[in-house]
C-alpha cells in the first residue's frame, strides 16, 4: 500500500472479476483522444470486458485502487528480456494524483524482481501527459517499432533496468 498524503492508494494484481472496471478506466481515460485514433485503433486501445477477459492469459494486469475503486490500470506482457507495458490508464478524475507514477514504479519493481532487462512500451505522439510521465520515469524513445496501430501512429520507448 502506498500512502499518498491523506489518501491510501493500493496497487494489486487484477483478476477476471475486475475486467469491467479495467474496461471502464480505459474507455474513460482515452475518450478525449478518440478523434485522434482510427476507429479500429481506438477499439483496440479500449477493449470491452469480454475482450479483456480473453486476453488475461497474455500477461499480468494491475489496478490502482483509490477510495475503494479502481482508478487506474496497467498490463504487462513478457517478451523474453523485455517486459512490455501496455494498456496503462488512469481515470480523468484521478489524474494529477501520481497514480500513473505509482503504477510505473510498481511495474518497474516487478520487472526487476523477475529479472527483466528492460521495460518497453508503445505510445501515440498525441498522448502528451503520458509521454511526459514516461520520460520523467526514465523511458527514452527507441528506434524500434511498431510504428502504427491499425492506422494510428505509434513510437516505442524503453527503459533499461
Amino acid at each position: 500500500m502506498i500512502d499518498e498524503g491523506k489518501r491510501d492508494v493500493l496497487i494489486r494484481r487484477a483478476g477476471p472479476e475486475d475486467a469491467a472496471a479495467v474496461a471502464a478506466v480505459l474507455r474513460e481515460a482515452f475518450r478525449e483522444y478518440e478523434p485522434l485514433y482510427t476507429p479500429a485503433a481506438f477499439a483496440a486501445t479500449t477493449p470491452g470486458p469480454h475482450q479483456i477477459r480473453s486476453r488475461w492469459e497474455e500477461g499480468l494486469v494491475f489496478v490502482v485502487m483509490q477510495e475503494g475503486r479502481v482508478a487506474g490500470t496497467v498490463s504487462v506482457v513478457d517478451r523474453a528480456e523485455d517486459l512490455y507495458v501496455c494498456r496503462m490508464a488512469v481515470l480523468p478524475a484521478a489524474q494529477g494524483r501520481k497514480l500513473g507514477w505509482h503504477l510505473l514504479e510498481h511495474v518497474e519493481r516487478y520487472a526487476a524482481r523477475a529479472g527483466f532487462k528492460r521495460l518497453v512500451l508503445s505510445t501515440t505522439p498525441f498522448l502528451d501527459k503520458a509521454i511526459w510521465l514516461y520520460e520523467k520515469s526514465g523511458f527514452r524513445r527507441s528506434d524500434k517499432g511498431p510504428w502504427e496501430l491499425l492506422g494510428t501512429p505509434l513510437f516505442t520507448m524503453a527503459k533499461a533496468l
